[in-house]
């Protein structure tokens, strides 16, 4: 096990990680989703933060080494009438900063999801993945995820 796997801390997101968080995901090329390090963003990125810790089905995450943000995740449980009411968790908005890639802190995330799913009785963990992130869906099937349902979103204005 190396140095950075052995003092990675996964904790619950605070509000001051917001703007780290935000900056991670600004620095994603792939994501598309309009991020950015602007301040005058900051309130939007503030008020998503408080949604998520005030809903009792949803979790924010950090991955935290040496008092730094460097990876972040969120959950959300559903309950689902189909499975005959079967308890899923989805993972989203998995991202690791891109200078600690490639040191198994995703792993360590995606792990903590898993337990964390176990625990709560859950049935089945889902997620998705841009189509264009090739090396994550490689990763993510190392880690036993299958390739078992075809995605669709589309974008509202």
């Amino acid at each position: 096990m190396n140095d950075t796997v052995e003092n990675l801390l996964i904790r619950l997101a605070r509000e001051d990680d917001v703007p780290a968080l935000a900056a991670m995901f600004a620095a994603d090329d792939i994501g598309g989703h309009g991020d950015t390090t602007d301040p005058s963003a900051l309130p939007d990125y503030l008020a998503a933060f408080h949604a998520i810790t005030a809903s009792p089905n949803e979790t924010l995450y950090v991955a935290e080494l040496d008092g730094e943000v460097i990876g972040t995740f969120q959950t959300a449980l559903l309950t689902k009438l189909v499975g005959r009411g079967a308890l899923s968790m989805v993972i989203e908005a998995v991202q690791t900063r891109a200078d600690m890639r490639g040191r198994g802190i995703g792993a360590i995330m995606i792990g903590q999801c898993i337990e964390d799913a176990r625990r709560l009785g859950v049935k089945t963990v889902q997620l998705t993945s841009n189509m264009a992130r090739l090396d994550a869906h490689r990763f993510y099937e190392r880690l036993g995820f299958e390739k078992r349902h075809f995605g669709f979103s589309m974008k509202l204005k």
